[in-house]
């Protein structure tokens, strides 16, 4: 074997190691992945329940419902639809009517998405990026002009 055999073939060994190893990486982390999808999408991509991703939107006002054993009920509507959401636990500090949120969880055959984590806007500008990218695409998010600019991640 020559001198320029035995580098092509180390060359070619290593980039089929580097491969492997970022395949194993990515089958791993194929659970953990959680897609973000607004109610309009839920119904346009035909998201099949039990599958897990995030719902973002609005809560939509008069919608929040508060029952026994912590169980809330509330809907988070994106302009064109709305879904709602069922969640049992204490909310965050932050969520009320009208505001952002992002929830966790699956869709249940039923059509009610069930969320096992509510997450809130932190600050009176801000919104979560995937939120306000998709009412600003449909016109019903406007960024305040003297607000401080959305916080980076």
């Amino acid at each position: 074997m020559t001198r320029k055999q035995r580098r092509l073939s180390l060359i070619g060994i290593s980039g089929f190691v580097l491969a492997l190893a970022l395949g194993l990486v990515l089958y791993a982390m194929n659970d953990t992945i959680v897609f973000f999808h607004s109610p309009a999408d839920i119904q346009a991509k035909n998201v099949q329940p039990g599958t897990r991703f995030r719902l973002g939107g609005l809560v939509r006002e008069g919608s929040l419902e508060r029952k026994a054993d912590q169980v809330v009920i509330f809907e988070v509507m994106d302009g064109q639809s709305s879904r709602s959401v069922r969640y049992q636990g204490i909310l965050p500090d932050l969520f009320r009517e009208g505001q952002g949120v992002i929830a966790e969880g699956a869709l249940e055959p039923s059509g009610v998405f069930r969320a096992d984590t509510v997450l809130a806007k932190h600050d009176e500008s801000y919104m979560p990026r995937e939120v306000a990218e998709t009412l600003r695409r449909q016109g019903h998010w406007k960024e305040q002009k003297d607000a401080p600019q959305q916080a980076k991640n």
